[in-house]
């Protein structure tokens, strides 16, 4: 048996955001000869619940870069930011007046004030492509699942909620890079990306890497049995402990150096030919 971490993004999902039909069959047939498939994506678990449940897959899920581990219907490890962190993190980022949400175990907190900083970041661009790049990206924010939309983070009460996540997202790059360089001085958080315009900030020991340790010895397979896909730089965690890596043809050139094999485009199909090629 092989358990197998996926990504989502640029990986098991094509553009328009769904799993095709090439796709799901294959993870059926690797289910149904009992390799175990994994789910490891930076989306919420609420999001990834319902992209899943479209799909009809069945699996246990990595979501939030690592940040929470979700087994049968059931939380088995959730990485929390430390209230005093998390509000460190928040002051800093308004600091750059950036666009951030907040992934929690009830849902993905939102800005109602959202719209308008993007809005002003997109006027600036002068080219029709890089404003059509941006609306796109944005419109996949405001697509997910488990939206809650709060007009201050700082009133919002977070009795009852566990944050594991800080997604930030900007079209600004020098602020996005300036931001990045003062978190990195913050101490127990970890940085990651998943995309040029994006910088995801979670608990100090939060990584797919990480998390696919967690559910190997869960499920006491040993990680030489393990298998990992993805396409960007949050999943180098993964390839770091997994027994195969295998990177998107579409993926950086970061991640493809850290890859055994190359399968083909997400938007080709490159799950299911990575699947059939390399581990059914």
């Amino acid at each position: 048996m092989t358990l197998v971490a996926i990504d989502l993004d640029g990986t098991l999902l094509s553009d328009n955001g769904t799993i095709s039909v090439e796709n799901k069959h294959a993870i059926y047939d690797a289910q149904q000869h009992n390799h175990m498939i994994v789910i490891s994506s930076g989306r919420s678990l609420h999001d990834t619940r319902e992209i899943l449940k479209q799909a009809e897959i069945e699996c246990p899920i990595i979501t939030g870069n690592g940040g929470l581990a979700y087994v049968s219907g059931n939380i088995l490890q959730q990485l929390v930011i430390p209230t005093e962190k998390r509000i460190a993190i928040m002051n800093t980022i308004e600091q750059y007046g950036l666009y951030y949400e907040i992934y929690t175990n009830q849902g993905v907190l939102m800005m109602e004030k959202g719209d308008a900083i993007f809005r002003r970041e997109i006027d600036q661009f002068e080219q029709h492509s890089d404003k059509a790049y941006a609306r796109g990206k944005v419109n996949v924010q405001y697509a997910q699942h488990g939206l809650v939309y709060v007009s201050d983070f700082h009133t919002v009460d977070f009795s009852g909620l566990d944050p594991y996540k800080i997604f930030v997202m900007s079209f600004k790059s020098e602020s996005l890079q300036a931001l990045r360089s003062e978190l990195t001085n913050m101490e127990d958080i970890s940085l990651t990306t998943s995309g040029k315009e994006k910088l995801e900030i979670a608990h100090g020991q939060a990584s797919k890497g990480n998390a696919l340790e967690f559910i190997a010895e869960y499920f006491n397979v040993p990680l030489q049995d393990t298998c990992a896909i993805g396409d960007n730089l949050n999943d180098i965690s993964m390839f770091n402990v997994a027994g195969t890596r295998i990177a998107m043809e579409n993926a950086e050139q970061e991640v493809k150096e850290h890859a055994d094999f190359i399968t083909k485009h997400h938007n080709d199909h490159g799950v299911a030919h990575a699947l059939r090629a390399y581990v059914l």
